[in-house]
């Protein structure tokens, strides 16, 4: 449901760390390796060492480390010839370092689970003397994950099958620690709809000392399959079964244990509530036998914050934020990184939270008892870091256009906001900070220029690579971009992005194709940008392409805009598209007669509401991977904004583009792959029959086992974008009149 992202600019093809991963980057984890020259370091590429402003790059098949304070210098930690040597002759993907920062494992032969690569081989090496080893042998190949270092640097645990194992450095002694992992029993990792809409993929913490590991425990034994079938691969159909949880379904049943390293018996955190009616997101070690646990309620309009005690099991229950909608305690695409960040050498911790009608940043203290707001006003401050030797707070926020992005900061001890990002750079600012906070690499994005790329140290703003000055160039395209601002007869100021053609004739009419979304998920209207692909190739023919943020979309304009979407997926967001549209109409440049749309995933949906809804005023759409009845997508995503449907049936009925599918008027090119394990393919079928009831004539293009991106096989996108074109220039032509 989340939408598929399709960034207009080839040449802007970054890889973000924001709150969702570029289009059909199904590999975000990997590092690219592709030759770096000599004496240039690819920002985009480096990767920070643990508890430091270090980083290691891969170039040519070696491993070096820089130190961001002097980039002139850089140390070779391992060769090529010493990973060769070792018997790794695939590329170096990730490395996982320990704490000492004198072993690692090498990452590689991944392959794909979910969203991303999270299963392959590792590789263990000693860089005192660049000796390596598989570990994990025995096992199957590419099976292991999340493979990380004991604290103590004795053993390695990692995740094979459901089960999670530990082996000894020393003596590659490995020892299985669970046992009944099966495809429903999942020990150390998580299922779908938890990787999907919790962002949890990586499940088990070693404790401090080493001699302890937490970790969750999936049940998913009563949830039911979603059966894919493929119909190409043999002489037979056969059928691919998803444990998929379906709104209105109870979730897996889900707990958290502690294995001790020396017993091999494992402890039950006693977390209070059915674990069937009930979230465990985000759990880590808050001390050297504590653990601290957030837990969401089946509707996740109450999290709460436990501390549990490793040894016993017993959980405190500390503080609890409450929402009439929703509560966010995730980021989509942010994975396993904990809702919290304990300040004051464990004293207090440092929050989100919406309760004021903004989002801001608090900080409670360890018991609950105390709590003070660190960000005050009338803005948003969406946390990001915090420096421990300087107490500085670092947040996003965009105080005056809600289109953009800056970081800002505060000090513990002084809570006066100041502007980290410095003037120059408006626009959208990206930050990937590191674990201590006195260095990020920064990249800039303005919809009127190309993206500006720098590492800088955080506490003064320093530029430290590249040299010289920042550079702000324009691209060179077949059109242009400007922000607008459209104010519906409903007082709804919506923002947007409008891209006219270089030879654009203001005299003349144009056809106008607005690229939606429109759902809690994510915004299209800052300066990133979000335009898709297939219109970049079109403008410069002579087109109007349009984006828009409705109402619920999650733009820096506070918990009222955000949330006012609750219980009304398809009915609200639709309006304020379609009463935006009607004003964008009224301009004498736009073409009445020539008014396309188009949008995947959730923005599929929206595609088929706008159309059904609203036929006066939309011509023609095409509609990816769209979920068609909010009855048939999982239960995290949709009960979190349309509630349970038990209890408001009517709700989900009004939310769903089927039930409008009578009023389709237009021209419909409908778009899935059948191997799609998000958003299936049998939203696809149903519509069919509905519409094919109600004696309308429509266009579809089917994907044999193509996932939710339709991005797999020799020629798929290629077709796929030919087909959208010629549908696009058949029935809402180019060029002005």
């Amino acid at each position: 449901m989340k939408r598929m992202f399709l960034v207009v600019f080839v040449l802007f093809s970054i890889n973000f760390v924001w709150s969702q991963p570029l289009p059909f980057d199904y590999k975000e984890e990997i590092i690219d390796q592709l030759p770096v020259p000599e004496g240039e370091i690819n920002i985009n590429r480096l990767q920070w060492l643990p508890a430091s402003h270090d980083f290691w790059v891969a170039e040519n098949g070696n491993v070096y480390v820089y130190s961001a304070d002097d980039l002139s210098t850089k140390k070779l930690v391992l060769s090529a010839d010493q990973i060769k040597s070792a018997g790794l002759v695939t590329r170096t993907e990730n490395i996982i370092w320990n704490a000492a920062r004198n072993r690692i494992l090498i990452y590689t032969n991944s392959s794909r689970v979910w969203r991303g690569n999270t299963r392959g081989d590792y590789w263990y090496f000693d860089l005192s003397n660049g000796k390596g080893r598989q570990i994990g042998k025995g096992l199957l190949s590419s099976s292991l994950m999340f493979a990380k270092f004991s604290p103590d640097n004795i053993n390695v645990a990692y995740v094979s099958k459901h089960n999670i194992y530990v082996e000894n450095l020393s003596s590659g002694k490995m020892i299985q620690l669970t046992n009944d992992g099966t495809d429903r029993i999942i020990n150390g990792t998580f299922d779908w709809v938890y990787e999907e809409e919790l962002s949890c993929r990586d499940g088990f913490r070693w404790s401090p000392d080493g001699r302890t590991i937490a970790f969750w425990r999936v049940d998913a034994t009563l949830i039911r399959n979603h059966l894919m079938i493929n119909n190409t691969d043999s002489l037979y159909p056969f059928t691919i079964p998803v444990e998929y949880p379906k709104a209105g379904n109870k979730p897996s049943s889900v707990k958290i244990g502690v294995i001790d390293m020396t017993s091999h018996k494992t402890v039950w955190l006693n977390i209070p509530g059915d674990p069937q009616n009930n979230y465990l997101p985000r759990m880590d070690w808050a001390g050297p036998n504590e653990i601290a646990v957030v837990q969401l309620n089946r509707k996740q309009n109450e999290a709460t914050f436990y501390l549990c005690d490793g040894m016993t099991g017993k959980a405190n229950k500390i503080f609890t934020d409450k929402d009439e909608a929703w509560v966010d305690v995730v980021k989509p695409f942010v994975w396993d990184v904990p809702s919290w960040t304990w300040v004051e050498n464990g004293k207090s911790f440092l929050w989100n939270s919406e309760k004021d009608g903004w989002l801001h940043v608090y900080k409670i203290s360890r018991d609950g008892k105390k709590e003070q707001i660190l960000t005050k006003g009338n803005f948003d401050a969406d946390y990001a870091s915090y420096n421990a030797a300087n107490r500085n707070v670092y947040f996003y926020g965009s105080p005056h256009d809600a289109t953009q992005k800056y970081l800002y900061r505060i000090n513990l001890d002084n809570t006066d906001t100041v502007r980290v990002t410095p003037a120059k750079f408006d626009g959208t600012n990206t930050y990937r900070i590191s674990p201590d906070s006195k260095y990020a690499t920064h990249t800039n994005a303005n919809i009127h220029r190309n993206f500006n790329e720098r590492l800088i140290r955080l506490d003064d703003n320093k530029k430290v690579y590249p040299a010289g000055e920042d550079e702000f160039t324009e691209p060179r395209l077949g059109f242009k971009l400007e922000k607008i601002k459209i104010k519906t007869v409903d007082g709804v100021e919506m923002d947007g992005i409008m891209a006219k053609p270089n030879d654009f004739d203001p005299s003349k009419k144009y056809p106008v194709y607005f690229y939606v979304y429109g759902e809690p998920a994510s915004t299209t209207a800052d300066d990133l940008p979000h335009f898709d692909n297939f219109i970049s190739q079109l403008i410069p023919e002579g087109y109007i392409g349009i984006t828009l943020d409705n109402r619920g979309t999650p733009a820096f304009k506070g918990r009222e805009w955000r949330k006012s979407i609750y219980r009304k997926i398809g009915v609200l967001n639709s309006r304020d598209q379609a009463m935006a549209a009607k004003e964008i109409l009224k301009w004498n440049f736009i073409d009445t007669s020539r008014v396309a749309l188009h949008g995947w995933s959730g923005g599929g949906a929206m595609t088929l509401n706008l159309l059904f809804r609203y036929p006066e005023i939309y011509k023609t759409g095409i509609a990816v991977s769209a979920v068609t009845d909010q009855r048939f997508y999982d239960n995290i995503y949709t009960e979190r904004y349309m509630g349970l449907p038990d209890e408001n049936e009517e709700d989900y009925k009004q939310a769903s583009p089927i039930t409008f599918a009578k009023n389709l008027q237009g021209h419909l090119l409908y778009m899935h792959g059948t191997g799609d394990d998000n958003v299936h393919y049998k939203n696809a079928e149903v519509l069919f029959n509905e519409l094919i009831k109600q004696g309308k004539v429509f266009n579809m293009m089917i994907y044999p086992n193509r996932s939710h991106g339709i991005f797999e096989g020799p020629g798929t996108r290629d077709q796929l974008n030919k087909t959208f074109i010629n549908f696009l220039r058949q029935n809402c032509p180019p060029g002005a009149r």
